[in-house]
């Protein structure tokens, strides 16, 4: 009976939740003003303090934490060292100036304006620096500068946003009072199980994670990298949980230890869809557990607070931007995209109320200011992206044709075929990512220092991960009779912008792939084939001036074969125009076998 009804619960209640999520994110998107806010309004009418249709929001709240600790792990995977490397003045630079200078002023203002002690008022200014990643990415993608100079100097600030969540949460824990956290171990003890912690999960991941995933790719079963992601993430975040430690940190080094793996792609891809259900879920259950009649209680505290909160950021980021060489325009832009508060906001706060800095009204109280920043974000993108596109009178930032963005090119196949292509592409200075779904052939190309990703090439999520949105091309090099228009037609509506090549393997195939506009189809043996008879003509004694002549002809022959089968869709069709026995050095132009 108790187990009817825990499951009638569960199921009245999810859909409930749901019910209200797809409700108020299609409106929310609607008018423009993000999904986020959706999730969180829904939360917060449904939840205990609105129509009390669900209840547990704090029980929810910890589960749907999860979903933080899978974007941890996905801004992990992003950390690739070359990207890294090349990003480090604005990762280390630009993004801790703006958590120091933006979570000091905060941390000020709420002092002097509040009467909060130092500890709260740090607890509660510290976590009002970091931005909404989950607002702010999409925007960038949308807007095609996520490869852009701008781009990049917001990412990376967002990037660094990510990990100082890690020392604002150590932080937090240095000033509890609370007895449970002073009985804990001392400061120089986690610092040591934080140390080995990190030093396990990279052991780990080297010796057993990546020849799993060797396994696991050579046997081909997808659901298995689904599974095997998940238990990377959590059994890495446990192991933390474990140490008293970030579970957060966890999830974000087993992102980093795969992030020059051949299968970060694949993992990203199966991660993803999770951490969408999951952070969607947090959004929800912090809605739930606001506490609306402390903010109908101070509302004008709270609009007040949102209100500095934004022009603070705002004016702190500008002037950061623009000592950091940005133009006044693009530094306003960065300075309107990341002046709300952030999603690891609400997390923080629930880590200062657990530490005895701050008092459940005043978590509430932030967490709403923190929702009503996150408001204003929608409509300061509008305004922004008159700045985020202007020009930079600075041009040695803008990149040139020999630095290409990653994206230029995918190349999916990274056999025989696909290395000249690839080969050809990089030589001209294009930036290209390399697709393959055959573990041997990715241990192969490692021992040449080519890096090639595992997936499915094949796949809308995967080329999306491997930056398909803004890529101008993407071939197709891969040995698959199969691939036809149907499975191509919904990668072309998915990345409009991309030009779609195809090895063909044969004529049928060619055939296959007419009802789709592809920018070009390539029978994998034809030139080579050409190239042989020619070559052997050559060693046959033929003069120069014949094979040039039965090459036109038959180039001119197929041509004219090949139309006429897509005209009629039988490869019968047009057969008379091929050279037998005994007909030589005929010049065939038509299907009905005459003599030109």
């Amino acid at each position: 009976m108790e187990t009817t009804s825990a499951t009638d619960m569960l199921l009245s209640e999810g859909v409930i939740l749901l019910g209200a999520a797809v409700a108020f994110v299609m409106l929310f998107r609607r008018f423009g003003l993000g999904a986020v806010l959706g999730y969180l309004v829904a939360g917060a009418i449904v939840g205990p303090q609105g129509l009390g249709l669900v209840g547990g929001g704090e029980s929810k709240l910890a589960i749907a934490e999860i979903g933080i600790v899978l974007l941890l792990f996905l801004v992990g995977l992003e950390l690739h060292p070359a990207r890294l490397w090349r990003l480090k003045r604005d990762i280390f630079a630009l993004g801790l100036a703006q958590v120091v200078t933006c979570g000091c002023v905060l941390t000020a203002i709420i002092f002097y304006s509040t009467g909060f002690t130092w500890g709260a008022a740090i607890a509660l200014g510290l976590p009002l620096a970091l931005s909404s990643t989950a607002q702010v990415l999409p925007g960038l993608k949308s807007s095609g500068r996520i490869n852009s100079p701008f781009g990049e100097k917001v990412f990376s600030i967002l990037l660094f946003q990510d990990l100082s969540i890690v020392p604002l949460i150590t932080i937090i824990a240095a000033l509890s009072r609370n007895p449970a956290d002073a009985g804990g171990p001392p400061g120089w003890m986690m610092a040591g199980y934080t140390v080995a912690a990190i030093a396990g999960l990279v052991l780990a991941g080297r010796f057993i994670l990546r020849p799993l995933l060797g396994l696991v790719g050579r046997m081909g079963e997808r659901e298995l990298f689904v599974a095997v992601g998940l238990f990377t993430v959590l059994a890495a975040a446990a192991l933390m949980h474990a140490l008293h430690l970030s579970t957060a940190l966890g999830a974000f080094v087993a992102g980093v230890m795969l992030a020059d793996s051949p299968y970060r792609h694949e993992i990203e891809a199966d991660v993803e869809p999770f951490r969408s259900i999951l952070l969607g879920l947090f959004f929800l259950a912090v809605g739930m557990v606001l506490d609306l009649r402390a903010v109908i209680a101070n509302p004008l505290f709270v609009l007040s607070m949102a209100a500095i909160l934004v022009a603070t950021k705002a004016a702190i980021i500008t002037g950061l931007a623009r000592l950091f060489g940005m133009s006044w325009q693009q530094a306003l832009g960065a300075g309107l995209l990341l002046s709300q508060g952030g999603e690891f906001g609400f997390v923080l706060f629930t880590q200062a109320q657990g530490a005895l800095l701050i008092a459940p009204q005043a978590a509430s109280l932030f967490s709403a200011i923190v929702t009503f920043s996150m408001a204003t974000t929608p409509f300061l993108m509008l305004f922004a992206r008159r700045f985020e596109f202007a020009r930079s009178k600075d041009r040695d930032d803008l990149p040139g044709p020999e630095d290409a963005p990653r994206g230029s090119a995918i190349i999916v196949g990274y056999g025989r075929f696909g290395q000249t292509v690839a080969q050809m592409l990089m030589g001209h200075g294009f930036g290209v990512v390399l697709i393959d779904k055959k573990p041997a052939q990715i241990e192969v190309s490692s021992r040449f220092d080519m890096k090639v990703y595992y997936g499915d090439g094949t796949r809308i999520d995967l080329l999306r991960r491997s930056g398909a949105d803004e890529a101008r091309l993407i071939a197709f090099c891969i040995d698959d009779p199969a691939l036809d228009a149907r499975a191509l037609e919904p990668i072309a509506e998915a990345f409009p912008q991309a030009a779609l090549m195809v090895r063909a393997f044969d004529r049928r195939q060619v055939l296959a792939l007419q009802d789709i506009q592809l920018a070009g189809v390539v029978r994998e043996v034809y030139e080579s084939a050409i190239c042989m008879g020619v070559q052997a003509m050559e060693t046959l004694g033929v003069p120069s001036t014949e094979i040039e002549e039965v090459e036109r002809q038959y180039r001119e022959n197929d041509r004219q074969r090949m139309a006429l089968q897509i005209e009629h869709g039988t490869l019968l069709a047009a057969k008379d125009l091929m050279y037998r026995p005994g007909n030589s050095m005929r010049l065939l132009s038509r299907g009905d076998g005459e003599e030109a």
